[in-house]
C-alpha cells in the first residue's frame, strides 16, 4: 500500500506544478548530451597550440579499432591531443559532474539552495590532507597528496557525522553546525602548516585554488569509478529525495526509511566530492550555481534534475578550465578563480532572491 501511495506522491507540489512537460526535460537531457560532446570536441582543439578540427578528428579516428587513417600530422600533435588535452578534459568533466550532483544532493537534503558540496567539512578535510602531503619529502608528494586529500575529506565528514548523530536520527541543523565548527578547526591547522611550509607555499596555494594542469590518464582512471558509482547511487534515490522535500514525517509514513536515505545520500555525495577534489584541489561554486540554474529552467523534480545537473556541470567545468588555460596563455589561471568569478555574482543573486522570498 505504501509503495502505491509513493508512486503518486513522489514529486513535491512545486515539481508537479512546474509547467514543463516531462518530454521537454527528456529533450533537454538529449540536448545536453549533444552539447557535452560538442564542448569536448571543440575545446580539444583550443589551446596555446591550435589544432584544426579536421586533424583532431583524424587523430581520434586513428585510435579506433578497424579504422586505418594515414598519419598526416606531426607526432607532437597526437601527444598534445591524447596525452595532455583529452585526459584533462575528461577529468574536468568528471569533477564538474561530481560537484554539481553533490551540490544538488545537499540542497535537496537540507532543502536549501545555498548548500554546496563542501558544506560539512569536505573541503577543509581535503585541504588539510593535501597540505600534509605537500610538507612531506618531495619524492612522496605525487602519490601522497591525492591520497591524503581523499582520506582527509572522508575522515572529516565521518567525524562530523558521528558528532551530529543523535541515537538513530541525524538532525540536519546539527550536522551543519558540526561541519562549520570542525571546518574552522581544520582550517586553522591548515593555515599553520601553510605558514610553516616555507618554499612549498606556492604549490599549496595553487592546489587550494584548483587546477588541472598536471592531469594524466592514471588520474582519470583512479577517479572515474568513485564518481560513476556515487552518481549512480544518487540517481537511484531521486524518488525518495523528492518525497523528502515535503516533510520527513510524511516520507516515513509513505514507507521511506528517511535516516537510511540520508546516510546513503550523504555518503555518496561525500565520496564523489572527495574523489573530485583529491587531484585538482578545491573548486568552488560549481555545486551551487549549476543545480540552481538547472532547477530554475527545468524544475525541482530530482528524477530529471540530477541527470541534467550531471551533464551541465561537466560542460560548465570543461569550459571554465578551457578559459583558465587560454585567457592569459601561456600563463594558466587556476580554474577555481574562473568559477569564483562566475559563481560569486550568481551566489549573491540567489541570496537576494531568497531574501525577497523571506521578507
Amino acid at each position: 500500500m505504501a509503495l502505491e501511495l509513493l508512486k503518486d506522491v513522489t514529486i513535491p507540489k512545486a515539481a508537479t506544478a512546474y509547467p514543463l512537460h516531462w518530454r521537454s526535460r527528456v529533450y533537454a537531457i538529449v540536448g545536453l548530451v549533444v552539447l557535452l560532446g560538442v564542448v569536448m570536441v571543440v575545446t580539444s582543439a583550443i589551446g596555446s597550440t591550435h589544432i584544426p578540427l579536421a586533424t583532431l578528428g583524424q587523430v581520434l579516428l586513428s585510435k579506433l579499432p578497424f579504422i586505418e587513417v594515414e598519419p598526416t600530422w606531426a607526432s607532437s600533435v597526437e601527444t598534445i591531443i591524447l596525452d595532455i588535452r583529452l585526459p584533462r578534459l575528461l577529468l574536468a568533466g568528471l569533477v564538474g559532474a561530481a560537484l554539481a550532483v553533490a551540490g544538488a544532493t545537499y540542497q535537496g537534503l537540507f532543502r536549501n539552495p545555498l548548500a554546496d558540496p563542501y558544506l560539512i567539512g569536505v573541503a577543509q578535510g581535503a585541504a588539510l590532507g593535501a597540505v600534509i602531503g605537500f610538507v612531506l619529502p618531495v619524492s612522496w608528494q605525487a602519490a601522497s597528496i591525492p591520497l591524503l586529500a581523499f582520506a582527509g575529506a572522508l575522515i572529516a565528514v565521518a567525524v562530523v557525522y558521528s558528532i551530529a548523530k543523535v541515537g538513530k536520527t541525524l538532525p540536519m541543523t546539527t550536522l551543519i553546525l558540526a561541519g562549520v565548527a570542525l571546518g574552522a578547526f581544520l582550517a586553522a591547522i591548515t593555515s599553520y602548516l601553510m605558514i610553516a611550509s616555507g618554499d612549498k607555499l606556492h604549490g599549496i596555494i595553487s592546489w587550494l585554488l584548483g587546477t588541472f594542469s598536471l592531469t594524466s590518464w592514471w588520474q582519470v582512471t583512479m577517479v572515474m569509478p568513485y564518481i560513476f558509482v556515487g552518481i549512480i547511487i544518487i540517481w537511484l534515490h531521486a524518488r525518495p529525495l523528492n518525497v523528502m522535500q515535503l516533510d520527513e514525517e510524511q516520507a516515513q509514513q509513505l514507507g521511506i526509511n528517511v535516516e537510511r536515505v540520508k546516510l546513503i545520500l550523504l555518503g555518496a555525495a561525500t565520496l564523489i566530492t572527495a574523489a573530485a577534489v583529491c587531484f585538482c584541489g578545491i573548486i568552488g561554486f560549481v555545486g551551487i550555481i549549476i543545480p540552481h540554474a538547472v532547477r530554475l529552467v527545468w524544475g525541482p523534480d530530482h528524477r530529471f534534475l540530477l541527470p541534467l545537473t550531471t551533464l551541465a556541470g561537466a560542460s560548465f567545468l570543461i569550459l571554465a578550465d578551457t578559459a583558465a588555460r587560454t585567457v592569459l596563455a601561456p600563463t594558466e589561471i587556476p580554474v577555481g578563480v574562473i568559477t569564483a568569478f562566475l559563481g560569486a555574482p550568481f551566489f549573491l543573486y540567489i541570496l537576494r532572491q531568497k531574501k525577497r522570498a523571506v521578507f
